[in-house]
């Protein structure tokens, strides 16, 4: 790998927070979305899902649940990522994880063990992401400020994608 490389991924890797204006190409999205997928988590669970917010009216879905400091911040990005998790992931494992089908039972029962189990490798893929949009050519912002509890009623008001 080149040095260039390596200090666009970590050594000059830093939280963006502004944009140029300009348009992202579904198919970056879709590539995107196509590296990180896959990628290794426990038992292959890849609970992780994404949203792609794009137009002014799905950012205006997340607006009132933003922390004030970063409301410019994901009304002016060409794309805000909702890093999410499936609540139960687990039943997608006799696919994902063929060679233990004992894994859905392991990862399910009790519901604390698949919340945490979700939340640890979700957030392992949202590491991942970050990663691969550098690598593609994309700034990155990630947020934390924001109503976890308004954002999961907005967008997955069931606790699944």
């Amino acid at each position: 790998m080149s040095q260039d490389f390596l200090d666009k991924l970590f050594l000059k890797a830093r939280s963006h927070n502004n944009w140029k204006n300009k348009n992202i190409d579904k198919k970056i999205l879709e590539n995107l979305y196509d590296l990180v997928k896959n990628c290794p988590t426990s038992a292959n669970s890849e609970p992780m899902r994404i949203i792609f917010l794009k137009s002014k009216e799905s950012k205006e879905r997340i607006q009132s649940h933003l922390s004030d400091g970063n409301v410019e911040k994901c009304m002016t990005a060409p794309i805000v990522a909702i890093i999410a998790y499936d609540s139960k992931f687990y039943e997608h494992l006799p696919k994902l994880f063929p060679h233990n089908l004992n894994m859905k039972k392991v990862l399910s029962n009790p519901p604390s063990k698949a919340e945490t189990t979700a939340f640890r490798n979700s957030t392992l893929q949202g590491g991942y992401f970050i990663l691969a949009a550098r690598a593609l050519g994309l700034d990155v912002g990630p947020m934390s400020g924001f109503d976890n509890t308004g954002v999961d009623k907005e967008f997955f008001s069931d606790g699944r994608f």
